[in-house]
């Protein structure tokens, strides 16, 4: 992406000389947010794909990188520190699921699931509060 001259972008006439000083801050400051957070997202990327490839040892050193960019990105206020917080959850989840996959993958792939449902109905016990009381109101 080519980056835009501070001088090209609107901001037309500005009325004081202060208002000026602050728009070409503000375009300053967009500049360098949008670099960090390219290469935060860049980071993050990186690391999804090594996840994703199956090199535990490459993905754990991309997921690193990507937890430093972000940590970075909300220290510097580029992302805010829930957006960094969450995005680094959703990583390391990736991540720890992909390490028990190759952990114990193939142990859990082999063994049988139990069938989850209801008992038949003979094997119920009737419960004692089931039953119903008679009134204690007296009637007039």
């Amino acid at each position: 992406m080519k980056p835009i001259p501070i001088d090209s972008l609107e901001g037309g006439q500005l009325s004081t000389r202060s208002a000026e000083k602050a728009h070409r801050q503000s375009l300053k400051r967009r500049l360098r947010n949008r670099a960090a957070k390219s290469a935060t997202k860049t980071a993050v990327n990186k690391a999804n794909i090594a996840i994703v490839s199956g090199d535990i040892d490459a993905a754990r050193v991309a997921t690193r990188e990507a937890l430093i960019a972000l940590d970075k990105a909300a220290q510097k206020g580029v992302l805010h520190s829930n957006n960094a917080a969450r995005h680094k959850s959703r990583l390391l989840i990736k991540y720890n699921a992909a390490i028990a996959v190759r952990q114990f993958g193939a142990a859990e792939d082999e063994a049988p699931k139990k069938a989850r449902g209801k008992k038949p109905a003979e094997d119920k016990k009737p419960r004692a509060s089931a039953k119903k009381k008679p009134s204690t109101k007296a009637k007039k």
